[in-house]
């Protein structure tokens, strides 16, 4: 038996011991609470929320985990990082919400206002990808120009960015303020030097982000790698250079992994501790841990954890229950 299987061995003996000091008493306990669990055979169900660059990865592990567990629901909803928090997770109506950037202090208040406690597992991490059409001429921008287009009262054509460029408007697509994605890219990218442009196409679902930067000769638009990996051929990522004299470097699994991608960032999962107490959150948060440095994470397009980082989440995952 190798270290991680005795290591798993020895996980699982401590999550049933868990179950047994619990007793019936949990068990009514737990069934008594139908916000998040359905009504009957709910505590068969585990509800995931969150960020929509997190939800093809959780949309992929539920159907695995559903696949080998057939009598666990496991639904999962692209409702923004934000969205997540404040309408679902921290209300106590799902069990676990995704994220493309840490749980804010007013949020965290927010689940502690309604005996939510988040904690947080990174799961991977993604290349922000800034996507033109195809037929674009431009290839690389800077992190100074995207705050031109990006900020309230900047750029209005390209050619106000740079005068080789064409002198069109420019059409913008992004996440809306409830996305963790559009709150990276403002504290990041935009930075103190303005506030995000308020009119341009923003959705939660990033395929009609991709469909309308694709079908849009000026467009430019904004999303997790994962999204443009599988669009690849419909739509150009555009090189990223931090400082001007800096180099221009594509969004790839590798440019993300190693840190030479300027915009890349961690993902995480947030799940409630108390629904941890209900065995299919526990087995599918375990589950989805177990995965998070496996190629599984790669095939979706984002990078996965390392070993070490695998290790200590589900170290951490155990003492919530212990």
């Amino acid at each position: 038996m190798t270290d991680i299987q005795m290591d798993r061995e020895g996980r699982s003996y401590s999550r049933r011991k868990f179950l047994a000091a619990t007793g019936a008493a949990g068990a009514l306990s737990i069934a008594g609470c139908t916000e998040n669990t359905g009504g009957d055979g709910g505590n068969k169900r585990v509800i995931v929320t969150g960020s929509s660059t997190v939800f093809p990865i959780s949309d992929r592990l539920s159907e695995e985990f559903m696949d080998e567990n057939s009598q666990v629901n496991v639904p999962t909803d692209p409702t923004g990082t934000g969205g997540g928090f404040s309408n679902n997770f921290c209300p106590g109506d799902s069990d676990i919400n995704g994220a493309s950037r840490p749980i804010k202090d007013e949020e965290r208040q927010l689940c502690q206002d309604n005996g939510v406690e988040p904690i947080e597992f990174q799961i991977g991490k993604d290349a922000v990808t800034m996507a033109v059409h195809n037929d674009s001429p431009i290839d690389c921008v800077s992190y100074d120009e995207l705050a031109q287009i990006w900020s309230e009262g900047g750029a209005e054509t390209w050619s106000d960015v740079n005068s080789e460029w064409p002198d069109t408007k420019i059409e913008r697509y992004g996440p809306p303020s409830t996305s963790g994605t559009f709150d990276w890219f403002g504290s990041n990218v935009i930075g103190d030097s303005g506030s995000h442009v308020k009119n341009y196409e923003k959705t939660e679902d990033d395929n009609i982000l991709v469909k309308g930067i694709s079908s849009t000769e000026n467009a430019i638009g904004y999303f997790g790698y994962a999204y443009y990996r599988e669009n690849e051929d419909k739509l150009k990522a555009l090189e990223i250079r931090e400082s001007e004299d800096g180099e221009c470097v594509a969004p790839s699994i590798e440019a993300a992994q190693s840190g030479a991608y300027p915009m890349a960032r961690p993902l995480y999962i947030y799940v409630s501790k108390e629904s941890l107490e209900r065995e299919p959150v526990y087995n599918f948060v375990e589950y989805y841990l177990e995965q998070s440095s496996t190629d599984t994470i790669t095939d979706v397009g984002y990078v996965p954890v390392s070993d070490e980082q695998e290790q200590s989440n589900l170290e951490k995952l155990e003492k919530q229950t212990s």
